[in-house]
């Protein structure tokens, strides 16, 4: 595509430091970023690189904690360090638009949807209210959403976490802006919506001429995305390169480790013969409150130390199933039994021992540690509640967890949330399911919000506690990589139902159920024309209309 070269974004010699013990230490080195009218920049590195400070600060804005020290951000000729904030706000929502890795965060819970996408086209006068809600349709349409018509009259909490992040991609880009800032849009989507949700991506960036800042982990997707490539390590710039130049001849030893990370892959178990599941879903079926069935006669089982993962795409059924398994969900057909023995549907009818077998560790660990609690407490309440620790036997206790996780006690226990990295606190995530000394965990999405170095790091992590103490994972997630890496059993769901299960070897080798056909087919290569061609092969003829593009129900590859 041919594409204007005027500079929109400029960034010169950018230095932001952050406030730590009392003192102002750097956080961004010096980097420089040139941004023309509708071009892609993808920002790429480790989590703690500076990716998302460097795309905040493209808006003239320094997260809490943090200030810019020197260097200039110029958009479209104003300098955002010595513009007044009245100027900056004027941008921020209209020429200037932010897309959030967690959503679930974003949103305003007592809001519905379609009323706070159409929030800034009428603060900025662009729209009247009937105007913005049918662009928001549109959008929603675009972006394969269900029912584009009606999605946006509901609540945050009524809609899937991949759906809320496709509807805040929207509402970014309700006023047509000149640059987005994408900060891991498409962590929280499974491989099949993350292709539509891209090909829309490009269309409006493309359709608009608007250019966008690209972060993310995942080196497959930026290929797709971005027309270059910056690699940042600790606040530097390790190197820029065209994205083809970057993937077929990165020049930097670093970038090449993240070129080669996810060497972890585990021996497959094998089931016991003649065991007793630890878990078994047995026939659940299960609605919400005045809502349609979610999940029907779903049936699998999961052994001592073992690892079933269970992907499908988002509202498929995956996290509604752990929370029937959890009790957070009554079933309302079917039985979910313990060793054999029948588990109380709701987790208020269980004993303490009964809650303490099964535990969760949570996809967003920003949402799930409370961040006004030291990290003392987040993991020493539940060695409390199940064990009846207290003064120095819990702090030991505590120590213990710290260590399992290979964090140091003395530097961490005294820390509140906020001063870890998300790796970090993951793992804390981790230590308070395990200060409950279960034996199944509920794995939902736990690396999907890292990036690629530190997701090794937990797999790796997680493999070894599974070793250690005998436990048996129930991993929920759309990463087929992850599935490769630490699974012994795969499910699939779809629209609620299991449509195939079996071996980990099984499951990756053809023939496949059409549906997991087309999850494998969906897995983004390290080939920036992959997405093109995918989308030519699905019958769409040019990136145009890749946004408007739908997936044929009666298309053999899915029906089924």
């Amino acid at each position: 595509m041919t594409k204007r070269k005027e500079v929109l974004l400029e960034i010169k010699d950018l230095e932001i430091q952050g406030y730590s013990d009392e003192t102002w230490v750097d956080i961004i080195k010096g980097v420089d970023l040139t941004l023309h009218r509708g071009e892609v920049l993808g920002l790429i590195g480790e989590s703690g690189a500076g990716k998302s400070t460097i795309g905040a600060a493209a808006m003239g804005y320094a997260r809490d904690g943090t200030r810019i020290s020197n260097g200039s951000i110029e958009f479209d000729g104003m300098e955002l360090t010595t513009a007044s904030e009245s100027e900056k706000r004027a941008l921020r929502g209209h020429r200037i638009a932010y897309v959030a890795q967690s959503a679930a965060a974003s949103f305003n819970p007592s809001h519905k949807l379609i009323d706070q996408y159409s929030e800034a086209p009428l603060q900025y006068r662009l729209k009247k209210r009937i105007e913005a809600q049918e662009d928001a349709m549109e959008l929603y349409e675009k972006l394969r959403l269900p029912n584009p018509q009606e999605i946006g009259f509901r609540y945050p909490h009524q809609v899937s976490g991949g759906q809320l992040q496709r509807a805040m991609t929207a509402m970014a880009m309700s006023c047509k802006p000149d640059l987005i800032i994408f900060d891991e849009p498409t962590t929280a989507l499974d491989v099949t919506t993350q292709i539509e949700v891209l090909a829309a991506i490009r269309d409006i960036v493309d359709e608009y001429n608007t250019a966008a800042i690209y972060i993310t982990h995942d080196l497959a997707v930026v290929a797709q995305m971005a027309d270059t490539i910056k690699v940042l390590l600790k606040g530097e710039e390790v190197e820029e390169a065209t994205t083809k130049e970057m993937l077929d001849n990165p020049k930097e030893d670093y970038t090449k480790s993240l070129w080669a990370v996810r060497s972890f892959k585990r021996d497959q178990k094998e089931r016991p013969k003649n065991a007793t599941p630890l878990i078994s879903v047995q026939g659940v079926d299960a609605s919400y409150t005045g809502g349609a069935k979610v999940l029907d006669n779903v049936s699998f089982d999961v052994y001592e130390g073992m690892t079933v993962a269970v992907v499908g795409e988002s509202g498929s059924g995956k996290s509604t199933t752990a929370r029937v398994i959890t009790g957070l969900l009554p079933p309302s057909k079917g039985e979910v039994l313990f060793k054999g023995e029948p588990f109380p549907p709701d987790y208020r009818n269980r004993t303490k021992d009964q809650l303490r077998q099964c535990q969760m560790i949570y996809q967003m660990a920003d949402t799930a540690l409370n961040p006004k609690v030291k990290i003392r407490e987040i993991i020493g309440r539940p060695a409390q509640f199940y064990s009846g620790l207290s003064g120095a036997a819990l702090k030991n206790r505590v120590d213990e967890l710290l260590d399992l996780i290979e964090l140091e006690p003395s530097q961490y226990y005294n820390r509140y949330p906020s001063e870890l990295s998300g790796g970090q606190k993951q793992r804390i995530g981790i230590a308070r399911a395990l200060a409950a000394e279960p034996t199944f965990i509920v794995c939902d999405e736990v690396t999907s919000a890292l990036d690629q170095l530190v997701a090794e790091g937990i797999l790796r992590l997680l493999d070894r506690l599974q070793k250690e103490l005998n436990l048996a994972y129930m991993f929920i997630t759309h990463d087929l990589a992850t599935v490769r890496s630490i699974a012994d059993e795969v499910v699939v769901m779809q629209h609620g139902k299991v449509v195939e299960q079996g071996p980990k070897t099984e499951m990756f080798t053809p023939p496949h159920h059409p549906y997991t056909d087309l999850l494998l087919s969906s897995v983004p290569e390290m080939d920036p024309e992959w997405l093109t061609t995918l989308l030519e092969e699905r019958g769409v003829d040019n990136v145009g209309d890749a946004a408007t593009a739908q997936i044929d129900p009666n298309d053999p590859k899915i029906a089924g």
